[in-house]
């Protein structure tokens, strides 16, 4: 809650956002001592309330501790702004439309926030009804807009709006029709103010305008959030449908296949979900792991869960209270690109100018990694780097995250190791993009013995039943030792 001093016609009125409903609260006393200016408002206000009749006001008033005149807080009544309206013309005073002119104002400021990283206030922006940025105000911290969206000392209106947007849970994510018609939504970007924009991911978020929320109150680092929205994600039923509560860090997770936030053992950890009836994604991201495992490559560690009868991988959020991920495609934004450079070097060149030494090997390993699991969708948004939150400080690239689509997980049998596997960011082939790796020498690929008879294991246990999957299991495991040994004779060939 927060309690910003408004006048109208030299009157305060006092006013609360309410982080639970999610819009303006105002004073029924001080409302009722702007239009009526009686000599006990309070009275007068009750008199109001004991005369009101049921279903007069359609917002029924409810109570919250303000700060009064002698510098204390009391309970008080307040109204939202629809209520507020209603008392305004229920009172009658000669300066009811003016004043119903200055709350509609007022509440035209829910739209109205202050962007910002942590407690910095970073810049004003409005959102129109569907949660896209429709205009921007005053910038107070260029340093700390998001990465990319400034160019030569100008700040880049559409690129922060593509950021913004980018936010959403993307358009194409399982379920996603059935899931906003249960919300009475056009857009999955309404929700991004309900949870205030805030993210698991990094510390941006939105505060409404002339709101006093700290952001060591609303973050979801170190407070609770609801399952909600995951659980309608995951098409669950809810315990009540009828207050279904919209503080969900699932807002803003973006990726096509279903996932959700929960908290397990005081840890915020993601549950993500594959492609059915194969599901093979999610064993996928644990064969990453145990690969990256073997060969030293930094990594996110994913496991195995049951959740109504389906398996799900799930891994521990790698980014804290401290910390937050900038994805490569933000650092993409800030390269100016060079002809007769390629844009892996130029990435490269980019990330070691923002100090951080060893870009180059991390970034091979990556290559590495993707090369063995045929990895078709490494693309700029799940790979980038970690930075400190408070002081900016580039800190190191970020683990290996998000590697469930590979292994030819959308595709038959006769389409495994066929020479054309498609790759990126990079190049349009995993044959040709793991020409960009210049070093070798630190890999050694018999620590990958026996991987395959692990991958049968994590293929076994992504389904309930893997009869039917047999023979394609048999061949995956087939299909992954070739690859090793396709990777072996790249080595060679380097020596």
């Amino acid at each position: 809650m927060t309690e910003p001093k408004n006048t109208f016609n030299g009157r305060s009125i006092r006013s609360s956002y309410s982080l639970e409903s999610k819009e303006w609260l105002f004073s029924a006393v001080d409302v009722v001592a702007a239009l009526a200016e009686p000599a006990n408002p309070r009275k007068y206000w009750n008199n109001i309330k004991t005369r009101l009749k049921e279903g007069q006001l359609s917002s029924k008033w409810g109570q919250l501790k303000m700060l009064s005149a002698d510098g204390k807080l009391y309970k008080t009544d307040v109204l939202n702004v629809k209520g507020t309206i209603e008392l305004a013309r229920h009172i009658r005073s000669p300066n009811t439309e003016a004043f119903v002119e200055w709350i509609e104002r007022f509440d035209g400021a829910k739209r109205n926030f202050v962007l910002k990283h942590k407690d910095i206030d970073v810049m004003e922006a409005s959102l129109d009804e569907r949660g896209s940025i429709s205009s921007f105000g005053k910038i107070f911290n260029e340093s700390h807009l998001p990465v990319g969206t400034a160019k030569d000392g100008h700040i880049d209106t559409k690129a922060i709006k593509e950021w913004w947007d980018g936010r959403s849970i993307p358009a194409s994510r399982e379920g996603l029709r059935d899931f906003l018609e249960t919300l009475g939504m056009f857009s999955p970007k309404e929700l991004l103010d309900k949870s205030l924009g805030l993210s698991l991911s990094d510390q941006y978020w939105i505060c409404p305008h002339g709101a006093d929320i700290q952001w060591k109150k609303v973050n979801f680092f170190h407070n609770d959030f609801s399952e909600d929205i995951g659980n309608l994600l995951f098409r669950s039923r809810l315990k009540n449908a009828d207050a279904i509560d919209l503080t969900s860090p699932d807002n803003t997770s973006d990726g096509v296949l279903k996932k959700k936030w929960k908290i397990i053992d005081k840890k915020r950890c993601l549950i993500k979900g594959g492609t059915m009836p194969i599901n093979q994604e999610v064993a996928n991201e644990v064969l990453a792991s145990r690969i990256c495992e073997r060969l030293g490559i930094p990594y996110v560690n994913y496991w195995i869960t049951e959740l109504d009868g389906e398996r799900y991988s799930v891994c521990e959020d790698f980014i804290t209270g401290e910390t937050e991920l900038v994805p490569a495609y933000r650092i993409k934004c800030m390269i100016k690109k060079e002809n007769h450079v390629s844009d892996y070097e130029s990435y490269i060149s980019k990330v070691e100018e923002l100090g951080i030494r060893d870009a180059r090997k991390r970034m091979d390993m990556m290559l590495v990694l993707d090369f063995i699991i045929a990895n078709s969708d490494r693309h700029y948004n799940n790979f980038g780097l970690i930075r400190n939150a408070d002081t900016l400080e580039w800190l190191s690239v970020a683990p290996i995250y998000d590697s469930g689509t590979s292994m030819w997980c959308k595709e038959l049998p006769s389409a495994f190791n066929r020479g054309k596997d498609e790759s990126k960011p990079f190049r349009g082939r995993h044959g040709e993009q793991i020409k960009l790796v210049s070093d070798l020498s630190w890999l050694d690929l018999s620590k990958l013995d026996g991987i395959e008879d692990e991958y049968a294991e994590m293929l076994s246990s992504s389904v309930a039943d893997t009869s039917e999957f047999f023979t394609r299991n048999k061949a995956l495991c087939s299909a992954l030792r070739t690859r090793i040994d396709m990777l072996k004779a790249v080595t060679r060939k380097q020596k």
